[in-house]
């Protein structure tokens, strides 16, 4: 039987998307006549990528338009196979899907979302995997809640605007037509793990990069307590201190309160819902990567992940990994249980050249791997 190489990059972020990064990595290791069986199996971490990583995997693309992050209507695809979806935050209200110039902080919406998991659930899943990560919105994952059926009032019981401003007016959460999704089991992949409130929470760590100024800050805060009390009041439970309640703007706190979940890390999860141990039996190498290996790498991300898997598999599988840029020692990546990582800036130094051909230079880094660990 023939030795088998798997090749599990994540996005090289701003470049290539992780199917062509695995493509190129294939097509590196074919030119340098590497005999062995190549497997392609893009990851990603949760966030941007994920449904593209479990369509790659076999599971179906479902796109469906929904309302996007300021109310008008965007296409965003989930991933649906043997009762199990795939879903992204970021498909519906990613900070992405807005120009630079037209960001709303605080009155961005997480509905689409919630639309979403609805689309899923009728068309049978029974499990779904909720991608937290670059969403545009800090409302709490009210708009999800919204989507649900729930209606959000006033002291006047006028019905409430969409975002996280309008969250410091809640006086009254009506749930009485909120769509009954207990028999559905719900997992958030996340790799952060903020509270919903206070210094390391939604607002104050995230929503400046949203375009939130400082008073905006503030007065997210204000609407996302608000939010956490009443919300908690309604359900009988606490969730504002779970960590990641905080992640993508609150969604996660109200995935935990509304929808039962459970969070787990991104990659890990990604990786066990695409068979990823099963996939290493035989395996004599694993390629991985992504754009930037850094400090932040050794905090769940992709990479990390895969090498921790391929290191838990038995027997274990060494792993190597390329990136644009890799800014971490030799003794870090061992510790992380990467043998050896390969850089485009090795090859090409300026970084915008190397982001312009990132394609030929993974390449020309599979030749490299292919001399150094196949021959």
């Amino acid at each position: 039987m023939a030795e088998r190489v798997l090749v599990a990059p994540d996005k090289f972020k701003g470049s290539l998307p992780a199917a062509e990064v695995a493509a190129r990595l294939a097509a590196g290791l074919s030119r340098a006549g590497v005999g062995a069986d190549v497997v392609s199996l893009p990851v990603a971490d949760g966030g941007d990528g994920t449904v593209d990583a479990a369509v790659s995997a076999g599971y179906r693309r479902v796109a469906m338009g929904v309302r996007g992050p300021v109310g008008r209507p965007v296409t965003a695809s989930f991933a649906l196979a043997d009762g199990t979806a795939v879903i992204e935050a970021a498909q519906a209200c990613g900070l992405s899907l807005l120009a630079p110039d037209s960001l709303a902080p605080l009155t961005a919406t997480s509905k689409g979302v919630g639309e979403l998991i609805l689309a899923a659930t009728r068309m049978g899943a029974k499990r779904v995997m909720l991608g937290l990560g670059g969403v545009a919105t800090t409302d709490g994952g009210a708009g999800l809640v919204q989507a649900l059926g729930a209606r959000f009032t006033d002291a006047a019981g006028l019905e409430l605007p969409p975002g996280g401003a309008a969250l410091a007016r809640l006086a009254a959460l009506h749930l009485d037509r909120l769509r009954d999704l207990s028999g559905v089991e719900f997992l958030v992949a996340s790799d952060v793990d903020n509270p919903l409130l206070g210094p390391s929470g939604a607002a104050r760590v995230y929503a400046p990069q949203k375009g939130a100024s400082p008073e905006d800050v503030e007065l997210l805060e204000a609407g996302l307590e608000r939010w956490a009390d009443i919300a908690e009041a309604a359900c009988g439970q606490i969730a504002r201190d779970v960590p990641g309640a905080g992640a993508a703007g609150g969604l996660g706190f109200a995935a935990l309160l509304f929808l039962g979940a459970r969070m787990r890390p991104g990659i890990e999860l990604l990786l066990e819902m695409l068979s990823f141990g099963q996939r290493l039996d035989g395996a004599r190498l694993v390629i991985t990567g992504e754009g930037s290996l850094d400090a932040q790498s050794l905090h769940g991300k992709a990479p990390v992940g895969v090498a921790r898997a391929a290191a838990g598999h038995d027997p274990a599988v060494p792993v190597v990994a390329v990136a644009g840029v890799c800014t971490l020692s030799a003794a870090q990546l061992r510790e992380a249980g990467i043998a050896a990582a390969y850089a485009l800036t090795d090859i090409e130094p300026d970084v915008s050249r190397c982001i312009a051909n990132a394609g030929p230079l993974v390449e020309r880094l599979a030749e490299r791997i292919a001399d150094d660990w196949l021959r």
